[in-house]
């Protein structure tokens, strides 16, 4: 596991500190892991919105896509 220093607001920082005088969390570390999952999870679920958003629109594209990249090239 890699260590990432990251600048925080005061602001930033005082949320952190509360989650874990809270006990949402163990330590800093952890709020800043579950807050990134959270943040990947998020952005998973938009793509998933986005493509049925896409198909409802019919941009979608049935077939091989392999059999696609031969014609296009």
């Amino acid at each position: 596991m890699s260590t990432l220093s990251v600048p925080l607001t005061p602001q930033l920082e005082e949320f952190i500190n509360s989650m874990v005088r809270q006990g949402k969390a163990e330590n800093k570390a952890q709020v800043v892991r579950q807050a990134l999952r959270q943040f990947e999870e998020e952005e998973a679920v938009n793509a998933l919105l986005q493509a049925r958003k896409d198909v409802r629109e019919g941009k979608v594209f049935y077939g091989d896509l392999d059999e696609l990249a031969k014609k296009i090239k």
